[in-house]
């Protein structure tokens, strides 16, 4: 049996999630179209049916959501969390456009569409969180941001999340009163031990609720996450350090950490050689962008292969740009538009097997420890 929002449960979600305000008028949700250079795949195709089946159904009931919706399409932009493009174009109906065939002179400025669009729901391939973050810190909006969805994913979209949300803040209360992490990993090649520097951050609650102006993020959601100190004040260098494992495939790649980058993988392996070759070419890649808490596991949502919910199930650390998050890391370090990346790595069983989670404790700025989990479950009550 196919899994699907109905017109209700549409009108119910963008209420709890965007708490629409007087005034608003319109919302938009945002599809990327496939290119020569990024070919469609069946999923991708999926969700752009599942967002225009959305945008027939809540535009159905736009009497009782107050609200219009408009689909609206855009060339991707070939990697995830890369600059979206200067245009956008509305859809009006039938099968959706190709690249090639959008003509430049019906196209809007993403910046006008904002103008008059200030709910998104963004159901594309490549993850639009960071450039809509940044957007939302100088328009009028607040987005939801969706990608890899799949209709497996919908479950999750039904759960309790103002007690999702209660959990996040608790999480984000202590990553704002942490100065440092450290992380305990066993291996079959032995443990790995981690330092991750928390100093002048302030954590993120990410609950699936988005009701203010000026904020953007992941649905379905249900994390608290923190930049780690990039190093960037004079004289007070990051003292992130140690070493981070990640799993791919059989194979365990470890990653040396000083200052808060992957300096170099001492591994060795097919994976560890690729690996070590893309942090040679495209430094920031290595930058450690991302201290993430997912809360879902415990509301039984089991991994699906895809990052949006994946991550939001328990740990995960990422690498790559930052500054969507408060950091220092943006599209300015990478070799060019299409190398700037985000990329999650997950620590849940199903994910990485052989890696475990054997402590993760933060150390507060009064000198005192607070044990954060304990064998890959937190151990902090809630």
């Amino acid at each position: 049996m196919r899994e699907a929002l109905t017109g209700p449960e549409l009108v119910a979600l963008v209420r709890r999630v965007f708490q629409p305000r007087p005034g608003e008028k319109a919302l938009a949700i945002l599809v990327d179209l496939p290119d020569a250079k990024v070919p469609d795949d069946p999923s991708w195709a999926a969700r752009r049916e599942i967002a225009r089946a959305w945008t027939t159904e809540l535009n159905a009931h736009r009497a009782e959501l107050g609200l219009e919706t408009h689909l609206v399409v855009y060339p991707n932009v070939h990697t995830n969390n890369g600059d979206l493009p200067e245009r956008a174009w509305f859809h009006a109906g039938g099968p959706l456009p190709s690249v090639e065939s959008l003509d430049p002179a019906t196209s809007i400025r993403f910046a006008d569409l904002y103008a008059g669009h200030p709910i998104l729901i963004a159901l594309t391939k490549f993850s639009a969180t960071a450039p809509l973050k940044l957007a939302a810190k100088t328009q009028p909006i607040r987005a939801a941001t969706m990608p890899g969805f799949r209709e497996d994913m919908i479950p999750a979209l039904r759960l309790d999340y103002t007690e999702v949300n209660r959990r996040v803040n608790l999480l984000k209360d202590l990553l704002d009163r942490a100065e440092g992490a450290n992380f305990r990993f066993a291996t079959p090649a032995g443990p790995c031990e981690l330092h991750v520097d928390l100093r002048n951050r302030t954590g993120h609650a990410s609950g699936g609720l988005l009701p203010a102006p000026g904020v953007a993020g992941n649905l379905p959601s249900g994390e608290a996450y923190i930049v780690p100190y990039e190093g960037e004040r004079e004289g007070n260098p990051s003292r992130t350090a140690g070493v981070m494992p990640v799993q791919f495939g059989d194979e365990i790649v470890r990653y040396r950490m000083e200052g808060n980058k992957a300096l170099e993988v001492i591994s060795d392996g097919p994976r560890s050689r690729e690996e070590a070759t893309h942090l040679a070419q495209e430094p920031a890649y290595g930058n450690l962008a991302e201290l993430g808490l997912g809360v879902l596991a415990a509301f039984g949502v089991k991994p699906i292969g895809e990052i949006l919910l994946d991550e939001k199930l328990g740990l995960h650390l990422a690498f790559g740009r930052s500054d969507h998050f408060g950091g220092q890391v943006g599209p300015k370090d990478f070799s060019g538009p299409e190398a700037v990346i985000h990329i999650d790595r997950v620590y849940v069983p199903e994910t990485q097997p052989d890696v475990k989670v054997a402590s993760v404790d933060l150390r507060m700025a009064d000198g005192s420890a607070v044990a954060l989990m304990r064998n890959g479950e937190y151990a902090v009550g809630f």
